[in-house]
């Protein structure tokens, strides 16, 4: 089965609901500039709450490859996701701190876009139509994408279903779509995990 990302979680409502729910990934978004930016005292306390079967994700926008790592080595989370300008010498780094999962963002604008994603040395990649814009992109573009991805850009419990259908993604990652506004849906993000679940199994 697709697996799934809840993303942008900053209550420990949030976390009650995604424990009853149990998505195989959270995220929490350590973007300063973010509208749902966490620090990272909050997030630790919130990954206390967290059911031990979920894997807690790190989202960054070119912070220092030392306090990345920090937050993996010291349980807050259990992978990074790179959205900024993080070189292949920087996951490198990165992992060999750590030695934890790393996922890296990728903008996809036009076909040309995926020889960096295709090639990235990240364990994941994520395919997004900008930095949290909430948008969709031309699905078309990635149909022959042939390494794991997280799929995020503009997820809804209306469109998922046929993303999953169309693509096959690894992971659908969703933040936006299970707000109302602004602010984390019990009821979008049920609505949501439902989608998938019933929603065919992934390609192998």
């Amino acid at each position: 089965m697709t697996k799934i990302k809840l993303c942008g979680l900053t209550r420990p409502c949030d976390i009650e609901a995604v424990n009853a729910l149990k998505p195989e990934y959270i995220g929490f978004v350590f973007a300063p500039g973010s509208k749902r930016y966490i620090d990272a005292k909050a997030a630790a306390g919130l990954k206390k709450m967290l059911h031990a079967e979920i894997q807690a994700v790190g989202v960054f926008v070119n912070e220092p490859v030392e306090f990345v790592a920090g937050l993996l080595r010291s349980g807050v989370i259990d992978m990074a996701q790179l959205h900024g300008g993080e070189s292949e010498t920087y996951i490198a780094k990165l992992k060999k701190l750590s030695a934890q999962p790393v996922i890296k963002a990728f903008r996809v604008a036009k076909e040309q876009d995926l020889a960096a994603a295709q090639n990235s040395p990240a364990d994941y990649v994520l395919l997004d139509s900008g930095a949290g814009t909430g948008r969709v992109f031309d699905w078309q573009l990635i149909q022959k994408v042939s390494r794991p991805y997280f799929l995020a850009g503009g997820l809804t419990p209306g469109n998922v279903a046929e993303s999953i259908r169309l693509l096959h993604p690894y992971a659908v990652d969703v933040s936006s779509g299970i707000e109302t506004g602004g602010i984390k849906d019990n009821i979008k993000m049920a609505q949501f995990v439902s989608k998938v679940r019933e929603t065919g199994p992934r390609r192998l």
